[in-house]
């Protein structure tokens, strides 16, 4: 595997932009309705933060790209969820995902527009607590000073983790920055727990779907 990740990361200091992008995106995407529970956005913007130490991408434009791009993601939601009112959560495809619109209703109704802040932290609710507050009549004014905060704070959370850990190895072990596996073993971790995290929420909802089907009488 660190094979496959030495020429990605040579492609990566070559075409940073095409990073910087891929940043955006998945910040941007990630709070997209129901796209957002599919792109793992935080799992990308972790893993890449392992190329900050060594130079292949700068920290300002790191965290600039993911801040913008979350900011636009959540906004183009609730801008949706603000225009179209309740109508927009009795449509598809959120129809599809009843539960997680519920649940993402709930915990509106229960922390109002601190909502918005937590959501921000707590994937796959982040992708509907916007346009759920929107739908609700949150104010402009209101969303924005609250989501803009939880963004700020939000992204230097997933970056800083990889920067801080290849910095440290480099820093107090004399550790080089090029050259290293340790940069791929941050990757390729990310990725593990977010597989594995992923699978884990699978089967907790396929497990709460089947039980909630068991216990709906039968006519």
């Amino acid at each position: 595997m660190t094979s496959f990740l030495d020429p990605l990361i040579s492609f990566v200091s070559a075409h940073a932009w095409l990073a910087y992008l891929t940043l955006f995106l998945a910040a941007l995407l990630e709070a997209v309705p129901v796209v957002g529970s599919v792109i793992p956005g935080s799992t990308i913007i972790l893993a890449l933060s392992a190329l900050v130490p060594g130079g292949e991408l700068k920290l300002q434009w790191v965290l600039l790209a993911a801040a913008i791009g979350a900011v636009l993601g959540d906004g183009s939601a609730y801008w949706i969820g603000h225009r179209q009112q309740r109508e927009i959560l009795n449509t598809w495809p959120l129809t599809s995902y009843p539960r997680v619109v519920a649940e993402s209703e709930s915990f509106f109704r229960r922390f109002g527009a601190w909502a918005v802040f937590f959501a921000r932290f707590v994937p796959p609710i982040r992708a509907f607590v916007p346009v759920t507050a929107g739908a609700l009549g949150m104010t402009p004014a209101k969303f924005y000073a609250v989501n803009i905060p939880a963004i700020l704070l939000w992204a230097p959370a997933h970056v800083l983790p990889g920067v801080l850990a290849v910095s440290a190895l480099h820093q107090y072990f004399g550790v080089p920055h090029h050259g290293h596996p340790f940069k791929h073993i941050w990757i390729l971790m990310v990725v593990a727990v977010a597989i594995i995290g992923g699978l884990g929420i699978w089967y907790y909802r396929r497990r709460q779907n089947g039980l909630v089907a068991t216990s709906k009488p039968r006519g």
